[in-house]
């Protein structure tokens, strides 16, 4: 894979394909062995299917035009009855050969009402109304280690350097600590990297965050920006996983053994 932007790339090609992305690094801060076990090791197919309300949102959100391809409504069948069973797996069979997700009723109102509150921010909607693909993929050569890298940005604008990443989030509350469980400071940092190297400008980086939590009958939509301190954090950590990964493919040593306590309240 050369260096550039890609469009129409799916999701499973990328993730298949050659560079290391953030969610790998991720896995390098754990530990090295983590990154090569999570190539290697089986799935669980079947515990993969269960719908996914924040894949639901993005598709939702991002790509519109592919939502009734990908997810279904399902209908209400009386199970009581032969011919309502008998209706239900022919419904099931038929989403399978179709490849697509099935939710419950409840579950759609949830996710158009989570939509809809989106659309009722201002700048939320600006920034998912702007011109701009979505789900494109880009690599670049990272010129300390010539490693190659990738992202995914959920969009980025074309009228101005601007990169969107959709967020959902259990409560709004706890945004603040998700940066750094999931690191998101990493991913902005190394996303705005990649954007650089592909068009020669740093980007802003905005999450819209949609709870799926109700506060006051409503779901809580903000759109946030880190703190420049934030952002300088990221980048010394994606600079110290990506040099780490470089380390380690080049020796083949990947470790494996990692240092464990009991908890503080057990001492």
């Amino acid at each position: 894979m050369k260096p550039g932007i890609y469009e129409g790339l799916s999701n499973e090609a990328y993730h298949a394909g050659p560079g290391v992305s953030k969610s790998q690094l991720d896995d390098i801060a754990v530990n090295p062995a983590i990154y090569l076990w999570r190539k290697h090791a089986p799935v669980d197919t079947d515990k993969t299917a269960a719908l996914d309300m924040g894949s639901a949102l993005h598709c939702m959100l991002l790509e519109p035009e592919q939502f009734d391809k990908r997810f279904i409504v399902a209908p209400s069948f009386n199970r009581r009855t032969s011919q309502g069973k008998a209706d239900e797996a022919a419904f099931l069979n038929e989403t399978r050969i179709r490849n697509m997700t099935v939710m419950d009723a409840e579950q759609g109102r949830k996710l158009q009402l989570m939509r809809e509150s989106v659309l009722a921010h201002h700048a939320a909607r600006f920034f998912l109304e702007a011109e701009g693909p979505c789900e494109s993929s880009m690599y670049w050569s990272d010129p300390e280690t010539e490693e190659l890298c990738r992202i995914r940005p959920d969009k980025y604008l074309t009228g101005r350097p601007v990169i969107v990443d959709v967020k959902k989030v259990s409560d709004m509350a706890r945004f603040a600590r998700h940066i750094g469980e999931f690191r998101y400071h990493v991913q902005a940092a190394m996303y705005c990297e990649g954007f650089y190297h592909c068009f020669g400008t740093y980007p802003q980086f905005v999450f819209i965050a949609v709870s799926e939590s109700i506060d006051c009958g409503r779901y809580p939509v903000r759109v946030y920006e880190l703190h420049d301190d934030d952002m300088s954090a990221g980048s010394t950590l994606f600079r110290r996983d990506l040099s780490t990964f470089h380390a380690c493919r080049l020796s083949n040593n990947w470790g494996g053994v990692e240092i464990i306590q009991r908890p503080v309240w057990a001492r």
